[in-house]
């Protein structure tokens, strides 16, 4: 046998994982790994930040509501004159409480003599005051008789001055002596220090920067007048050739161009006036200026009392005194002070004598800052000081009240028989692809279906909860429905071959083992499709349950509205009071839905099984 030559080895196959090509291509999914990482994690942030900014901006802009302030003032009320032969209730409702308010409010300024005067401090109040009062007679009013004083809300745009929301201001301190030349009526306030010259140039900076908007807008209007110089043009140029029909359109549109031209000019022409005599003021820093209602006003506190500057200069001002001064002596630097209120006193809804009067009443203690009450206990009210949720929250109330004993009992009852009982057919399936159809259609076509059929076929009664409960009833049927078939089809077989096979009927299988398992999924199902059914908005707009509605419901039978309908009306209002008490009202129905979806987690932790 002959000794066979050791072969060599085979050379080894590269490695796979090993190779340059490997690792690139292992280096290249890590990167895409960490780059879908990092999308996710952007997503998510991104997600938050969003969430952050939107309850920031409701939450900062809701906090106002939740407090008001209140004004006391001095009532006179006596047995005489509220039941002078012992009549009893029907007197105390008759008495002229508005004439009481009134009266308390305007002797608190003795010195606002002049019709326009009393008129401001009569606003100062809310107009719901002497309801206020009446209530708290007709509540108690033996102990009412014994009141002197009674606190009353604020206007809405006082209690937004209070809340510093109304304009920014300016409290500079003096250095000269000021000499007031009268108590009352037009006066002068002089300076020795030129204490006025700060002012006297933030006036002219603003008349500077009215001058720029002139500017802006004069631009624009020549850039108007060049383009219908141009249009007139073209169509005088077309009309001659224009065919005979068209040659009165052409016309007429000359007619109008003509027309709009003239008025440009005449614009342009007010404009370049009103542009250089702004220009020539502005720059002239020494001049002395009239405060316009256009400009920022000037108050000048001394010697107990108030001025309204008119006329403004370096050394001092001119103005009505609006609280008259105890005397016209000379007031050391310190002891007198100038207030610039910035925003001029057109662009505000709060007038410079409102504010002055506003003032004193938090100066003389009469002023108080308390938990808005009204918000939580009053009804919708076309005054902002005066609006409330109450009304809103228990048409809430009976309308998921409506809504769960229609809801809850169909839909759970409809689930056990598709789910336990119905046969496995075409006719089956073609009722759970409509059920999941429906829970995918909008809300508002089931407020038409209300519209149309329980309002006009039926005649219900309009605006009322119990309408409002059976089109959310209909909204939130496939939704329960879906939910309870599967917590049903979550309960293990096994629990119901072993009722069945002790003897149990189907039904009792179902009604004693199978549905008190699957209740826990069910009430979590409900629970969501309740939530859903109060944050809807459309279909209860469609059954009229947006209407005015001031008195609180007594049963679902009366009219009434809903949260999420009232934060929508409450929106629309230009007033800033109501715009913060959409915010506020909108933390309060987040609050319900919190609620109910914690509701849902706690039952569904507290009853789930596991097997």
């Amino acid at each position: 046998m002959t000794d066979v030559a050791a072969q060599p080895p085979a050379s080894a196959p590269a490695d796979l994982h090993t190779s340059d090509a490997a690792r690139r291509r292992l280096k290249a999914r890590y990167a895409q790994e960490a780059r879908f990482k990092f999308f996710g994690l952007a997503a998510v942030l991104t997600a938050g930040l969003f969430l952050v900014l939107l309850l920031s901006t409701i939450v900062g802009q809701a906090i106002p509501a939740f407090t008001a302030h209140q004004v006391t003032i001095p009532v006179e009320i006596s047995r005489a004159d509220l039941d002078p032969d012992n009549q009893g209730e029907e007197v105390l409702r008759r008495v002229d409480y508005d004439a009481i308010v009134r009266n308390g409010i305007r002797s608190l300024f003795p010195y606002a003599e002049g019709r326009s005067e009393r008129r401001v401090v009569s606003g100062l109040i809310s107009s719901g005051s002497s309801v206020q009062l009446r209530r708290a007679v007709l509540a108690d009013p033996d102990g009412m008789l014994d009141q002197e004083s009674f606190a009353v809300p604020v206007d809405d745009v006082g209690d937004l001055y209070y809340k510093g929301q109304v304009s920014e201001e300016r409290r500079l301190e003096t250095t000269g002596i000021a000499s007031p030349t009268g108590t009352t009526g037009t006066i002068q306030v002089l300076s020795t220090a030129n204490d006025f010259r700060e002012l006297l140039a933030d006036v002219k900076n603003f008349l500077g920067e009215q001058g720029d908007e002139v500017q802006r807008e004069l631009e624009s209007r020549e850039r108007s007048l060049a383009q219908a110089i141009r249009d007139l043009a073209s169509y005088r140029e077309r009309l001659p050739n224009a065919p005979e029909g068209r040659q009165a359109f052409f016309e007429e549109q000359i007619q109008i161009l003509e027309r709009g031209i003239n008025g440009l000019e005449a614009t342009i022409r007010d404009l370049t006036v009103e542009l250089a005599d702004l220009r020539e003021r502005s720059q002239a820093p020494g001049t002395a200026e009239d405060l316009t209602v256009e400009l920022p006003s000037v108050l000048v506190e001394i010697n107990g009392g108030v001025v309204k500057a008119s006329r403004i200069s370096g050394a001092g001002i001119e103005g009505e005194v609006i609280v008259p001064l105890t005397s016209e002596a000379d007031a050391a630097g310190g002891d007198w002070f100038v207030r610039e209120i910035v925003l001029p006193e057109r662009n505000r809804k709060l007038d410079d004598r409102s504010l002055i009067y506003l003032d004193q009443l938090r100066d003389d203690g009469r002023i108080e800052r308390t938990f808005n009450n009204i918000f939580f206990t009053s009804g919708a009210s076309r005054e902002a000081e005066l609006a409330g949720i109450w009304g809103a929250v228990v048409g809430s109330f009976f309308t998921m009240v409506v809504t769960l004993l229609l809801a809850f009992p169909l839909g759970v009852a409809a689930a056990i028989y598709l789910e336990e009982f119905a046969p496995k057919n075409r006719l089956t399936q073609i009722i759970e692809v409509n059920i999941n159809n429906l829970a995918a259609v909008p809300s508002i076509v089931f407020g038409l279906l209300g519209l149309a059929v329980f309002l006009n076929v039926f005649g219900m009664p309009r605006s009322a909860p119990v309408v409002g409960g059976m089109v959310l009833a209909l909204m939130t049927l496939p939704t329960i429905i879906i939910a309870s078939r599967a917590a049903l089809r979550a309960v293990p077989p096994s629990i119901r071959e072993g009722a069945l096979g002790v003897g149990a009927s189907k039904l009792q299988t179902v009604l004693h083992h199978v549905l008190p398992l699957a209740m826990p999924g069910i009430l979590t199902g409900t629970i969501i499709g309740m939530a859903q059914a109060l944050g809807e908005t459309a279909p209860l707009l469609m059954i009229g349950m947006v209407a005015f509605i001031v008195d609180i419901p007594a049963s679902p039978l009366d009219p009434s509205t809903v949260l999420p309908v009232q934060i929508f009306m409450w929106a629309d209002f230009p007033e800033v009071l109501f715009r913060q008490k959409t915010s506020a009202a909108i933390l309060v129905l987040l609050a319900f839905l919190i609620t109910m979806n914690a509701l849902a987690v706690i039952l569904r932790k507290r009853f789930e099984r596991r097997w």
